[in-house]
């Protein structure tokens, strides 16, 4: 039977390392473990406290509301004691399905999901038929994860005539106190059942506490049952335990199906705006899996932005770096702005911290931080020379403002909200540069998009895009009638974009043909487009390529397989583009780590999903962000590509006209 495209399966043969997938919405992410029916993680979006790695913020791990553990006959069934078992995201639905039998006696089946329709809620349905008479019992476990304090557990059952509603929930203060969290779930009971089961509530120790019932089934008999559960904390509400019971309330009176039914309906409307491929199954279901996890970590409306993994793990603390601008959001940008907006409404949200950081470093304008949390000040760890050298971060801010204009042609939001950023950041880099006479605007002492070197001068990408920057503050201007400073253009012309004597970029002012960590001087071909002349673009191309270290991010090989699609390489550029994330994935349902091998951050690097998903629409479909909006060029496919149709919103329109 032909493998769907829509599914991926979790493969326990390929690979020594285990990681889960991740279930998510934008605002709760559930990653699950190595065994069946388990939650290892869950992340919430945009919440923050300090412990941990380098005295700065970390993304807080919540209350694990969703452990579950299942018996038969008084038998746990868990990884040690079952041979097999069956999982599978269906990327469509946004459904993790598991599927158990256990010693000939019951098959399990559960249904994870992060409802998309309510940012803080989440719901499990478990199918259990009985192959034999059995005794069986449900537990569902609220585990603090050990960095929350003063944890608290509550359990209460609200009496109404026709119904029982069993709430049990958890509350805790973060490591250092400013933040309350809370945890509640309920348990759905299908009909028709009879009688609900009795519902026995255990507190375990001081950090984890469970309600558990058990029923008696006969041979053949099907038990259906659902729990959902919500987690929130004092950065979204007020009253965080209140919100979370309220949520869970309503969940349990709205039903397994009405949920369902609402999380299906958003997901199906995120889809309307998909990628499809002909001719390359396997091509089309990484795509998609991608593409799933991009839109699993994002939610419209909310002004929050995306770690380098997303909602999958604490890699990098949760921070907020370049990642989101030049690898995650022009993907997104090209295929759903609404969602784009979000990650854009996060930096102009916190432009004050930026103004205070250019101000505290003797500048003027703002000065993004390299790592962003909650409050949008510095949270890179003193021993890293980033946070106050790789600088290109505000340039990057600022180019993806820009885009976002050039695709909507939003003037009343680029009014609003583009041009203080804008100005802001150009205002920085008229007055960040060093002026030693005309062409030689210096921009010295950074660390540019290749970290392995470090306070360096003249850098090729942040030069080249601070370049770009001024000149597009200057045309947001003049959209919007303002006189623009006449100082930033005259800046821009005179940033040198350095070169060796052959005319190949040269990456800094002392660069002699190092081995680098990812691409730099290829980012000015793409995605920044200063060079648009072949015969330049393969120049740096082969000079830098053979440099690129086999370490380095999946991103580098990303940028290299998109600029070979834009010459027409199209089977060098295919070629590159499985090289950019293949090596990388990890078993068993092929997650992405940050580096080859799985090595580096894990688990889910979705800096390497929006790489890899630009070479797909600015590489092989030729879709080019410019001042006239979302253009198609020729595209550039693979020999075994039959077709790529890009649907939706903005390109279906282009590529359908």
């Amino acid at each position: 039977m032909k493998k769907s495209t829509w599914q991926v399966t979790a493969d326990r043969t390929k690979g020594h390392l285990h990681q889960g997938v991740t279930v998510a919405n934008g605002m709760v992410g559930l990653v699950s473990d190595a065994g069946p029916f388990q939650v290892k993680d869950v992340i919430l979006n945009g919440v923050y406290d300090q412990y941990g790695r380098g005295r700065v913020s970390n993304i807080l791990k919540a209350f694990n509301h969703f452990d579950f553990r299942l018996f038969a006959d008084d038998q746990i069934i868990n990884e040690e004691t079952v041979r097999d078992f069956d999982q599978t995201l269906d990327m469509k639905r946004a459904v993790l399905t598991t599927e158990v039998d256990f010693h000939d006696k019951i098959s399990v089946k559960q249904e994870l999901m992060s409802l998309r329709h309510l940012p803080y809620s989440g719901l499990a349905n478990f199918e259990i038929t009985a192959r034999e008479d059995v005794k069986f019992t449900f537990a569902n476990n609220i585990e603090a994860p050990g960095h929350l304090r003063d944890v608290r557990q509550y359990y209460s059952q609200i009496d109404r005539p026709h119904v029982l509603i069993p709430l049990f929930t958890s509350v805790a203060d973060s490591p250092s106190g400013k933040v309350k969290l809370a945890a509640s779930n309920s348990i759905i009971f299908e009909e028709p059942h009879g009688e609900e089961p009795a519902l026995v509530h255990e507190e375990w120790d001081q950090n984890t506490h469970l309600i558990k019932f058990t029923v008696d089934l006969k041979a053949g008999q099907v038990y259906g049952f659902s729990v959902v559960g919500s987690v929130c904390t004092s950065v979204h509400f007020s009253e965080p335990q209140n919100e979370a019971e309220r949520l869970s309330l309503f969940c349990k009176l709205e039903g397994r199906d009405r949920l369902m039914a609402r999380h299906e309906q958003e997901w199906a409307r995120l889809w309307e705006k998909d990628i499809e491929v002909e001719g390359d199954d396997d091509s089309q279901r990484d795509i998609r899996f991608m593409l799933y996890h991009l839109y699993s970590f994002v939610r419209e409306g909310n002004a929050l932005s995306l770690s380098p993994m997303g909602l999958s793990g604490l890699g990098y603390n949760g921070h907020v770096f370049w990642d989101t601008e030049l690898w995650m959001y022009p993907a997104l940008l090209m295929m759903n702005p609404d969602l784009a907006r979000s990650l854009l409404d996060y930096r102009f949200e916190r432009l004050g911290a930026a103004k205070q950081n250019a101000f505290s470093h003797g500048y003027k304008g703002a000065m993004f931080p390299w790592e962003s949390a909650e409050d949008g000040f510095e949270q890179t760890p003193v021993w890293a020379l980033t946070g106050p050298f790789q600088q290109h971060i505000t340039a990057c801010v600022g180019w993806a403002f820009w885009k976002y204009y050039q695709v909507t042609q939003d003037k009343a939001w680029l009014e609003e909200k583009g041009w203080p950023v804008l100005e802001a950041v150009a205002t920085f880099w008229a007055d960040r540069v060093e002026r030693k006479g005309p062409g030689r605007y210096e921009i010295n002492n950074v660390i540019g998009a290749n970290e392995f070197e470090e306070n360096i001068d003249n850098n090729a990408f942040t030069n080249g895009i601070v370049k770009l920057v001024l000149e597009y503050a200057a045309q947001a201007a003049e959209q919007l009638e303002k006189v623009a400073d006449p100082d930033w253009r005259h800046v821009a012309e005179n940033i040198p974009v350095l070169e060796f004597e052959d005319g190949t970029t040269k990456e800094n002012e002392t660069y002699s043909g190092a081995e680098i960590k990812q691409a730099d001087a290829n980012l000015l071909t793409y995605p920044l487009g200063l060079y648009g002349d072949p015969v330049k673009m393969r120049k740096d191309l082969d000079y830098y390529e053979p440099r690129m270290s086999p370490d380095g991010p999946a991103m580098g090989v990303c940028t290299l397989a998109t600029i070979h699609a834009l010459l027409g390489d199209r089977e060098e550029a295919f070629r590159l583009f499985q090289k950019s994330y293949i090596p990388n994935r990890i078993g068993p349902f092929g997650v992405m780590a940050e580096c080859a091998d799985g090595k580096g951050v894990a688990p889910f690097f979705i800096t390497g999903a929006g790489g890899m998903l630009q070479t797909v629409l600015a590489g092989f479909a030729g879709l080019k962000i410019t001042d006239e909006g979302l253009l198609e060029n020729a595209q550039a496919l693979p020999s075994h590509w039959k077709s790529l149709k890009v649907k939706g919103g903005i390109t279906s329109q282009l590529l359908l006209e």
